[in-house]
């Protein structure tokens, strides 16, 4: 009895040890991971509203009613443009939600959020393109009265959305940290 308790925990044992498989596990691809550093609060002043903005960016007139924040080491801009409100509410929000819904042909979803800051009058939205369109964040921000911002973001790339996807997110906070910021004169 004792011998055939000992056959058959060996043949047990040797199935256990012996089906064992050195099985090779590919490793996943490694995705690249881009960090920018947080930067530092710059205000710019005009003549009808003021901001911050990140220092990294570099600040330029283009006239005084557009403005450009370049961001070299991510190889894009800010373009912002100002106008006067004359009774004409209607249109130029019309126009900014159009300039951001004219990416729809390259976008995979354009996401709208509404942008109230009642305390200092400043109302908007923020449309996140994503998908291969050429801008992959654009803005609008008004007093509803006197005036009207617009933002749009560029990158001085061909659009491939999974490679600029880091880079339009941190600009999409920065301009988010505009909007925040922004104050009418």
């Amino acid at each position: 009895m004792s011998y055939r308790l000992f056959i058959i925990s060996f043949l047990l044992c040797a199935t256990i040890i012996g089906c064992k498989k050195d099985s090779v596990i590919p490793k996943p691809n490694a995705q690249l991971r881009l960090e920018y550093n947080q930067g530092m609060p710059a205000l710019l002043q005009t003549d009808a509203f003021t901001f911050q903005y990140n220092k990294l960016a570099t600040a330029k007139a283009q006239s005084n009613l557009a403005y450009t924040l370049e961001y070299s080491e991510l190889r894009g801009n800010i373009f912002l443009s100002y106008e006067k409100v004359d009774n004409d509410i209607k249109k130029l929000i019309y126009s900014a939600k159009k300039l951001s819904y004219e990416h729809a042909a390259k976008a995979d979803n354009i996401i709208e959020q509404p942008y109230v800051n009642k305390e200092d009058n400043v109302y908007g939205a923020l449309f996140v393109v994503e998908g291969n369109a050429a801008s992959q964040v654009q803005f609008y921000a008004t007093d509803s009265t006197n005036h009207f911002l617009t933002g749009s973001v560029y990158f001085h790339i061909k659009p491939n959305y999974d490679s600029i996807l880091p880079a339009a997110t941190y600009l999409q906070n920065d301009i988010r940290g505009i909007m925040e910021s922004l104050r009418w004169k």
